[in-house]
């Protein structure tokens, strides 16, 4: 009888230390500590199983604690997907203002050169008013005298008051002084005249 006390009390020993080392195992308890020398000999349970944190004998799970470290953790994430946002809107804010950069250069761009259209069109106009009044103003002189005040002027612009005369004559219906005046220059200078204002358009 006492023999049968006796295995039935090493059986229970041996399933309590199996069950302790399977829960072990298992990560169910934590006594790797106390098993560690059994460990070494037990090839297969020879390995760490997963680790559960560290309490210490006075320290108890604050479960307050972990939820702020998630929210920390939350607010981490909300800050580094704020930051992304910021960066893409200064991204998109430096491409904004480079674009209202470039539009306002090609608006200056845009007034100088029309104000330069408008500055060589006045030219034009003035040149033409005053190709049209020095033209009167030959026509009512004699026309030796009208040929020696071309004589000091430039092939272009006689070839201007040339022109004008004529569509001055043609708009009175008269006829143009126009080949008087050739016939009083000297014959070297009518004919290259002559040339340029077959060959050229008006200046005007």
């Amino acid at each position: 009888m006492a023999g049968r006390i006796i295995v039935l009390l090493l059986l229970i020993i041996v399933l309590a230390i199996g069950g302790i080392v399977w829960f072990d195992y298992l990560n169910v308890i934590d006594a790797k500590s106390v098993l560690a020398p059994v460990y070494k000999h037990i090839p297969f349970l020879n390995k760490e199983g997963r680790s559960q944190p560290s309490i210490g004998q006075n320290e108890l799970l604050n479960i307050d604690a972990e939820r702020l470290a998630i929210r920390l953790e939350a607010l981490q994430l909300r800050n580094m997907e704020m930051d992304a946002r910021q960066r893409d809107l200064n991204y998109q804010r430096g491409e904004l203002e480079q674009m209202a950069q470039e539009l306002e250069e090609r608006q200056k761009a845009l007034e100088e050169q029309e104000k330069s259209l408008r500055a060589k069109a006045l030219d034009a106009e003035n040149k033409e008013r005053n190709v049209e009044r020095n033209a009167k103003n030959l026509i009512g002189m004699p026309p030796e005298r009208a040929v020696e005040r071309m004589a000091a002027m430039d092939d272009q612009d006689v070839i201007d008051i040339l022109r004008k005369t004529e569509e001055i004559a043609a708009a009175n219906g008269t006829a143009s002084i126009v080949p008087r005046w050739l016939s009083l220059m000297a014959p070297v200078r009518a004919a290259e005249l002559l040339r340029k204002m077959a060959g050229r358009p008006a200046a005007f």
